[in-house]
């Protein structure tokens, strides 16, 4: 048990940091094509990076209950 929380947690990081990278790098490509919409890209891409952190968060919750076996 105590290998599957580790590789759940580290699945579920790297996921997101894959994602959130991905994300501000098309929002920065974004803002350089039409800079008059930077305020709009930028509130988009803090609610995805919020959710995309949230989601990494339930799965260190996981891996953390597989690791203690509640």
């Amino acid at each position: 048990m105590l290998a599957i929380g580790a590789a759940i947690a580290v699945l579920c990081g790297a996921a997101a940091g894959l994602s959130i990278g991905i994300a501000t790098s098309h929002a920065v490509d974004a803002v350089a094509r039409q800079p008059e919409a930077s305020s709009k890209i930028m509130t988009l891409l803090i609610i995805g990076c919020a959710l995309a952190e949230a989601t990494a968060i339930y799965g260190f919750v996981i891996a953390l209950l597989c690791v203690l076996q509640l």
